[in-house]
């Protein structure tokens, strides 16, 4: 059964790990403490021997037990005292004397007659009725070089047993409640690092039920990757909200311009049909209903430029002469300088050059200009154009209006317009489509202006 949980998930993975690293530590010291252990037995048993083999006799090369000590000087009864089985055996390897506890323990003849000098270990198992194993330590008894004896010390390895199984019983149950703990601490843990998580979900539920987008998650900067998870989230709401709400009053907008100029016509075709009219009024109709046609026609054409420019960023880019294209440009519009008495000045030097779309670089300048020469009642309108390293830098510099601060931040907005320019019956959507190209080219549209002095249009584009 798949766990879908994923508290469950980080308490079961958080477990597993643990048991992974608990075994591996767990059979570190276990195998770690068994050595020590078998390695302090084995250096007993050296030591051990080595007293027993000091409290021989030899003769002749053969073995003989001293009788003449007290059970306090008899080294091999001290030993049997502390425990230890000492056997000893004569060259031939028959028992010469065993005492201890294990003296009945059968020798290996093999490992008994062995010549080691430096002595044999061994450990017998099965060979006693409590089941512990032995440790036995075989070392010969020299003269001269020669094995006239051994000497067999043995040992139980049952309290070395009884440690490790008391070891492994403290590992099996501490690790069994660690593991409980482990588990029931890392559900709580992954609870508490999931909230911003649910948070979230239920934010997100929230938005999809009723469409609100101004719910935020307002989490506390812990620095921590669900604090920057929740502020992302966040800031994407933020930008959802601004879109929605731009869209929403973009709708609004662009459904109340469309509706002017039908509203108007209808009204003069409604004023037409009430009766016979002059010639002349018929004419004057007609020019009134080619006005409004074509204030429609001019508005549609932008809104499907807008639609056309989001929907599609490639651009059909060329090597463009700018000094070129803004000479045209100029000479288009300069019918409308002089009919309102201005002066257009062009500042562009020669071989400027620029990669980007033609169309779009044009209706960009003649949006420009154009917005520059609508208010622009006395003096200039200056176009100027230079090369500042890896950019072209085109001013349109007018000696118009001019804006007031706080309309410098919405100026680029759809259908933004400044009551003073409403006479100029513009739709506001050239300085957004304005905006809209110099995007598309990966550059930068700024403006500076102040009333009564004029503005600045500045369009920066990478050449």
């Amino acid at each position: 059964m798949k766990i879908r949980s994923l508290r469950a998930r980080f308490a079961i993975w958080t477990t597993l790990l643990i048991l992974v690293l608990m075994t591996g530590f767990g059979t570190f010291v276990y195998f770690n403490l068994s050595r020590s252990l078998t390695s302090a037995v084995d250096d007993s048993l050296i030591v051990s021997a080595a007293q027993a083999v000091g409290g021989l006799n030899i003769q002749d090369g053969y073995v003989t037990i001293p009788e003449a000590l007290s059970a306090e000087e008899n080294t091999i009864m001290a030993l049997s005292e502390r425990g230890l089985t000492v056997i000893v055996l004569a060259s031939d390897g028959k028992i010469i004397q065993t005492v201890g506890p294990f003296r009945d323990t059968a020798i290996d003849p093999s490992v008994t007659l062995s010549n080691n000098p430096q002595g044999t270990f061994l450990t017998l198992s099965d060979r006693v009725e409590e089941n512990d194993p032995l440790r036995a330590y075989v070392l010969p008894v020299l003269d001269n070089g020669k094995a006239v004896g051994w000497v067999q010390v043995i040992q139980s390895l049952g309290p070395a047993q009884d440690a490790l199984n008391q070891l492994l019983t403290a590992l099996l149950l501490g690790g069994a409640v660690l593991l409980l703990f482990a588990a029931l601490g890392g559900y709580f843990l992954s609870a508490r690092a999931l909230e911003p998580i649910d948070r979230i979900t239920q934010t997100a539920q929230q938005i999809a039920g009723g469409e609100d987008l101004s719910a935020r998650l307002d989490l506390p900067d812990n620095g921590d990757e669900i604090s920057r998870l929740a502020a992302t989230f966040d800031a994407m709401l933020a930008r959802l909200d601004d879109s929605f709400h731009r869209e929403r009053q973009f709708t609004a907008d662009a459904s109340h311009e469309l509706r002017t100029p039908l509203t108007a016509m209808q009204a003069i075709l409604g004023v037409i049909r009430e009766g016979e009219r002059p010639v002349g009024e018929y004419r004057q109709a007609l020019d009134d209903l080619d006005e409004e046609t074509n204030r429609l026609r001019g508005l549609v054409e932008d809104l499907l430029h807008l639609a056309r420019g989001e929907a599609d960023k490639d651009l059909v880019s060329e090597n463009i002469s700018l000094t070129n294209l803004l000479g045209d440009v100029a000479d288009s519009l300069r019918p409308l300088v002089e009919a309102k008495g201005l002066e257009l000045i062009v500042d562009v030097p020669e071989n400027l050059t620029l990669y980007g779309d033609t169309d779009a670089l044009i209706r960009l300048f003649v949006n420009l200009i154009d917005n520059s020469i609508k208010y622009t009642e006395q003096g200039r309108v200056t176009v100027a154009a230079c090369n500042e390293q890896d950019m072209v830098i085109v001013n349109v510099v007018d000696t118009g209006i001019g804006m007031q601060p706080q309309h410098l931040e919405r100026i680029f907005d759809r259908f933004f317009r400044v009551d003073l320019a409403r006479s100029s019956g513009g739709a506001g959507l050239g300085l957004a489509i304005a905006r809209q190209i110099v995007r598309a080219h990966n550059g930068r549209l700024d403006v500076h202006s102040e009333p009564g002095k004029g503005s600045t249009f500045t369009v920066s584009l990478p050449n």
